[in-house]
């Protein structure tokens, strides 16, 4: 019998927009599959929905919060109903970049030197702030919200005195803020598949903007992806390990995505695991698969399978 599949998306983060497009392609490709697809746009009335539909599995193809952070893992847990990726620990971990930070430092992965402020502290004591990020970090550095996705709300700090700005601008996405170093070198994401979990081939990005950021990502022709990154085979091996090593640390299952920067001396440092990789026609994850054999519809289908096994 074929299975019946809901393609949750949508929902209510910053990006929607992404959802909506993932969501389009994982459904027309669970439709060549032969599963029986059904979109569900995340909204407050999303349990009716899914108890009328009453799914095998759900796709969950949200971003951000409400959908990659623990909360919709929790809400699909309490209804007893099978979902694709990782679950409410490993998706609140790696969406909050300070916490998952702590845990990559904790089991030995590297990581850019950071800093944590938080809102109360920063109201208070901005001045201070300032000087202590310049000593302990110095620019350039970058400051985000630690806990959204696509770089949304991220901005490179080259000099002391745009940090007022960059603060203000990660400070209206959430109360915590992550100022990171910033390194330079190879820009690459290492894909982690499988509840037995191997590393997908590196895939390095080059950009034609100053960095890798949310108009970047999602223009056509101001990124692109090299398969297998340009790097000696020794630290390209090494990246892939350490990406498996990062997915489990977290306790991710299924699929994550792991980004990475390799400085010149070849040392590799994590800078976040995202718990559910974009799956639009310009995304990451889908191309590094592709590399591994996988195609798109095939990909989507081992997934879903993935997710009815771990139950």
């Amino acid at each position: 019998m074929k299975k019946r599949v809901v393609v949750l998306m949508g929902g209510r983060s910053a990006e929607r927009e992404i959802s909506l497009l993932t969501g389009e392609q994982v459904y027309h490709a669970l439709i060549q599959r032969e599963y029986e697809a059904v979109k569900i746009d995340f909204d407050e009335r999303v349990i009716q929905k899914l108890m009328a539909v009453n799914p095998d599995v759900v796709f969950i193809a949200l971003h951000g919060r409400f959908g990659e952070d623990g909360t919709v893992q929790g809400l699909l847990e309490a209804l007893s109903l099978p979902y694709t990726g990782s679950g409410v620990m490993a998706s609140a971990l790696g969406i909050n970049k300070a916490m998952s930070k702590r845990i990559f430092q904790a089991v030995g992965i590297d990581t850019p030197l950071y800093a944590v402020v938080l809102a109360c502290d920063y109201n208070e004591h901005s001045d201070r702030i300032h000087e202590d990020v310049i000593a302990s970090i110095d620019t350039p550095l970058v400051v985000k919200p630690a806990c959204e996705g696509s770089t949304i709300g991220m901005s490179m700090v080259k000099e002391a005195r745009e940090l007022t700005a960059a603060f203000e601008t990660a400070f209206s996405y959430d109360a915590v803020v992550v100022v990171e170093r910033f390194i330079e070198g190879v820009e690459l994401t290492v894909g982690v598949l499988g509840n037995e979990p191997i590393a997908l081939p590196t895939l390095e990005i080059i950009t034609k903007t100053e960095f890798y950021d949310y108009n970047t990502k999602y223009t056509k022709g101001l990124s692109e992806h090299i398969i297998p990154a340009r790097l000696p085979e020794d630290q390209r091996l090494k990246a892939q390990k350490i990406a498996v090593q990062a997915h489990k640390s977290l306790g991710c299952r299924g699929f994550s995505r792991v980004d990475m920067i390799v400085d010149a001396w070849g040392q590799v440092y994590v800078l976040e695991v995202n718990t559910i990789p974009g799956m639009t026609a310009l995304s990451l994850f889908p191309d590094a698969a592709r590399a591994a054999g996988y195609d798109f519809p095939d990909l989507v289908a081992y997934i879903v399978e993935l997710a009815l096994e771990k139950n």
